[in-house]
């Protein structure tokens, strides 16, 4: 087994020593028994998955010295906590065919190419979320100074959300971090590079015969996620006038943007010229605020909406339980209830439905989607239990519940 020439890796990685190096990815099947095939989306390069103890890494191969600055661009994305997947090293190889870059990523678990949502039923109640996450994941990536350059669904994977869907930034060959000042000219170029990829992808997902009531424009995609992109963009970014005794609309904003999924930084405030008005303006850091909020408090991993449901629901129970024990409840002792006594019996019930792209926090709220439907019919609050036993006797089987959705 030849080695690579170089290669460079994250602490804590396989070393990748046993792969058949010294010969092009594109010849690698049938001469490398850690290969594993999973959906992908559509890439001018060579991609495979190895396992390594039940780990799935990505390895790309691409030009000589591309994959050491994608790695590099990825591993800056990741300090800044914006949703790509996580770089674990990259190698340069001496073929036959000559010499290679290859990067090799972290597979993102739990996540979806864009043709699989269009290819299986399952996915049909996700497919009208598509084009606000690439519009919520583009104001991310520019918030933080995050020029793409190659936006497209193919460079895109997706993880469901609590009905909706999270976008991930998978391809970061083209991209440029830009600190300080991050032109408009700069982002609307980005938006003009999106909207003229995904046409040509969705015209062949339609010439596939795969957009059939999907009601999703192939003419008007990219312009819908810029009106988006546009929209969240201003509310994100907007600057706010507020009196001298209108202090309490800065809570108001920081509340507004939380309610978004926003982590606030910083609030700067700065007087106007006669001295009796202030300029309001904040600082977000990240789309996580729900997501880092229920981490802390419960050990629990989920995507940004599903974590706002599961914290609304431990507030309310907070609310019962001060108004039962006649005194304040701290948010740590709900959140400790709401896991004994309402996310793990539910989580325990739903264990033969959970897989491979279905997590337990999508299915908890979907079951409190289903109770919300139980408890509008009978008027009533019909629980936890009756709600997952309802589930389950009706969407016990994954497919029919596909097929119905």
């Amino acid at each position: 087994m030849a080695y690579p020439i170089e290669i460079t890796l994250r602490p804590g990685a396989p070393d990748f020593l046993d792969l058949p190096w010294d010969m092009p990815l594109s010849e690698w099947q049938g001469r490398c028994s850690r290969l594993e095939e999973l959906p992908r989306g559509l890439s001018r390069h060579t991609v495979l998955f190895v396992n390594y103890s039940g780990e799935i890494f990505a390895l790309k191969e691409m030009r000589p010295g591309v994959a050491e600055q994608e790695f590099d661009h990825l591993a800056l994305a990741i300090e800044a906590h914006l949703p790509v997947v996580l770089p674990i090293g990259h190698a340069i190889t001496e073929t036959q065919s000559g010499q290679h870059s290859v990067l090799i990523t972290h597979y993102l678990e739990n996540s979806l190419p864009y043709r699989l949502l269009f290819m299986s039923q399952g996915f049909v109640r996700y497919r009208i979320h598509l084009l606000d996450a690439i519009a919520g994941l583009l104001v991310r990536l520019h918030l933080s100074g995050f020029f793409w350059g190659d936006c497209s669904l193919s460079n895109t994977l997706f993880r469901r959300d609590a009905g909706a869907l999270q976008a991930y930034l998978v391809d970061a060959e083209t991209s440029e971090f830009h600190e300080g000042y991050f032109s408009p000219a700069l982002r609307f170029h980005d938006l003009q590079i999106m909207t003229e990829n995904l046409e040509i992808e969705l015209a062949d997902l339609q010439a596939s015969g795969l957009l059939v009531d999907t009601h999703i424009p192939v003419s008007g995609a990219g312009h819908h996620i810029q009106r988006r992109y546009q929209q969240l963009w201003e509310e994100v970014t907007r600057e706010d006038i507020i009196g001298a005794n209108e202090h309490y609309r800065i809570q108001e904003r920081i509340r507004i943007l939380n309610d978004m999924g926003f982590s606030v930084g910083n609030v700067e405030l700065s007087a106007l010229e006669n001295g009796s008005r202030l300029r309001l303006r904040v600082v977000v850091t990240d789309r996580s605020f729900h997501r880092d909020q229920l981490n802390n408090l419960t050990a629990l991993d989920a995507e940004e909406m599903q974590a706002r449901k599961m914290m609304n629901e431990i507030q309310e129970l907070r609310a019962t339980l001060s108004q039962t024990s006649q005194r304040s409840t701290p948010l740590g002792v709900a959140a400790y209830h709401w896991l004994e006594n309402f996310y793990n019996p539910v989580v325990e019930r739903l264990q033969p439905l959970i897989q491979e792209d279905l997590t337990a926090a999508e299915l908890y709220c979907e079951v409190l989607e289903h109770k919300w439907f139980l408890s509008e019919r009978a008027q009533r609050d019909v629980g936890h239990q009756f709600a997952v036993e309802d589930y389950l006797m009706r969407f016990g089987d994954r497919q029919a519940f596909r097929s119905d959705n």
